[in-house]
């Protein structure tokens, strides 16, 4: 992988871990459960950046919130290993839908984005369920059905609104040219 990918990745990542950490800090909602919009620079990462940019920003997305919500809160080491991979599989599956719909390529591509954010949630949703229905449990003794009546619903919130935010930036022609630019100028080195 080229130096200009590495240092988006890491840039969108270390933005994803400080997004969470404001987002955690303002928006506790009960023990083990708060806000968490470290997704954001994800969704960035994999629909201009493609699904194994997303995938890779998804892994280091899922640092900080692996910590405060794993060996910080009730997740233990499980939670270290299983939140990064949640938001991995969101940025994988974002990053598959918007390119291979062709998304970048339809002029009501802002309105599609609401859509496509939300279905690209859906995989994590379930190795969400998963992680507290059966991993947990199992590896570590908490977890259950309880936690997701406060989990699911506020994941979805987080997902409107960042479908909607996301929608607002890939509409954004400046934003949009700017990123398009950052891989295209890439590209055009590479053949020279």
């Amino acid at each position: 992988m080229d130096p200009k990918k590495i240092a988006f990745i890491s840039l969108m990542g270390a933005l994803a871990n400080v997004l969470f950490l404001i987002s955690y800090h303002i928006g506790p909602i009960t023990h083990g459960v708060a806000l968490d919009l470290s997704l954001l620079t994800v969704f960035i990462a994999a629909l201009y950046g493609g699904p194994a940019i997303g995938f890779i920003t998804g892994l280091f997305a899922g640092i900080f919130p692996g910590i405060y919500f794993g060996p910080l809160g009730t997740g233990s080491w499980l939670g270290l290993i299983g939140l990064p991979i949640g938001k991995a599989i969101t940025g994988l599956t974002a990053g598959l839908l918007y390119k291979g719909l062709g998304v970048d390529q339809r002029h009501s591509k802002s309105a599609l984005t609401v859509p496509l954010i939300l279905v690209s949630y859906i995989p994590e949703c379930i190795y969400t369920i998963a992680y507290f229905v059966s991993l947990l449990p199992y590896f570590i003794g908490g977890g259950g059905i309880g936690i997701l009546t406060f989990v699911l619903p506020k994941a979805w919130a987080e997902i409107i609104f960042m479908g909607f935010f996301m929608a607002a930036l890939v509409g954004n022609h400046g934003f949009s040219t700017f990123i398009a630019n950052f891989f295209a100028g890439y590209k055009t080195r590479s053949k020279s």
